[in-house]
């Protein structure tokens, strides 16, 4: 992956460093801003060129309906333009049981497709939403790499050992059913969508758990980004960084120090100066190694690919070598603390 640029004039609380996952994409013409934490998630807003021509998902793509457990069928209603559907898109929904898709596609406009391979996340009949609270979210972090796994394979229930182990996991009843997460602690996982702010001009966001690697996600231009953005913020990435936030007590945050508005200022941008610098090291330890590029899908010069490693997985959509959309994860599952920072005092 070629190393996103830096702008003429850097923010000084941006991350510098390369930003490569072994030549999985290139980001160049990308820019890294400034980074933002809530509890044990940091987020690091990405801009760069935009691929105009793509229907945001709330604006076009639409799910028509359910014909049957395991599959979903996604209609593009836009007048032009390609709708690439979000990698592990799901719906809650009323009147049927809630699912999620294991893959992403191209759907022209107007065009309609049925996804067969879907996954029913919602092991019992019940626990439906009223319409007025139908939504959609991207599969948590933990279920990701398992779900790729499972794109061709028809079988509604084919992950609900996954989920039920996960929700053991979480001190919740072991069953194969995702609302236990998604909708009854939905009020703690939307505080992350309030408590990191999406960027004018965002078009993606590296994600970090407790320091370590998380996802790397791309969208064609900033409207797409904002239309997913609470899904990936509140649920792929929410629900782990909730599972591990910190111990609020056992490391309470620090005042600034000064005695000044000038010297508040000054502690300030100390403060982002380091936290860049944490970050930029994050960067630099960011998981190589070999990766597999499988193609799976072409519209006119969009081509669609599924990226294997040991470190990490997704799928990734570019037009002519050039980065459209990618939805990179990491397919480890514990993001533990790091030890104190002797840095900071």
């Amino acid at each position: 992956m070629s190393a996103p640029t830096t702008d003429p004039r850097p923010d000084p609380a941006a991350p510098r460093g390369p930003l490569d996952l072994s030549g999985a994409l290139d980001l160049t013409g990308h820019r890294l801003g400034t980074p933002q934490q809530a509890g044990a998630l940091t987020m690091v807003p990405v801009t760069g060129p935009a691929r105009p021509g793509v229907t945001p998902p709330r604006g076009g793509l639409k799910l028509r309906r359910v014909p049957g457990y395991g599959q979903v069928e996604l209609h593009n209603g836009a007048d032009s333009g390609v709708a690439i559907v979000p990698l592990h898109l799901g719906y809650v929904q009323d009147a049927a049981q809630n699912h999620a898709l294991c893959r992403s596609a191209f759907l022209a406009a107007g065009q309609s497709l049925l996804f067969t391979d879907a996954c029913c996340v919602q092991e019992s009949q019940g626990g439906f939403l009223a319409e007025r609270d139908q939504w959609f979210f991207v599969l948590p972090l933990e279920l990701r790499a398992r779900a790729l796994e499972l794109r061709g394979v028809q079988g509604y229930s084919k992950l609900w050992t996954d989920i039920a182990d996960l929700n053991t996991r979480y001190g919740l009843p072991s069953r194969g059913h995702l609302e236990q997460i998604l909708s009854r602690k939905r009020p703690v996982l939307t505080q992350f969508q309030s408590r990191l702010e999406l960027q004018p001009g965002q078009l993606g966001a590296l994600f970090f758990i407790n320091g370590h690697f998380a996802g790397l996600e791309i969208a064609p231009d900033p409207a797409y980004f904002a239309d997913v953005w609470a899904a990936l913020v509140c649920f792929a990435y929410g629900v782990p960084a909730w599972h591990h936030e910190p111990d609020p007590a056992g490391r309470p945050a620090e005042p600034l120090r000064g005695d000044s508005l000038e010297e508040l200022r000054a502690a300030l941008d100390a403060d982002r100066a380091h936290r860049a610098g944490q970050i930029t090291a994050w960067l630099t330890r960011l998981p190589t190694g070999p990766v597999r590029l499988q193609h799976e899908d072409t519209y006119l010069d969009l081509r669609l690919s599924t990226v294997t490693a040991p470190h990490l997985a997704g799928q990734v959509v570019t037009e002519r070598g050039r980065t459209v959309y990618a939805s990179l994860f990491t397919t480890r599952t514990t993001f533990d603390p790091p030890p104190p920072d002797p840095g900071r005092t």
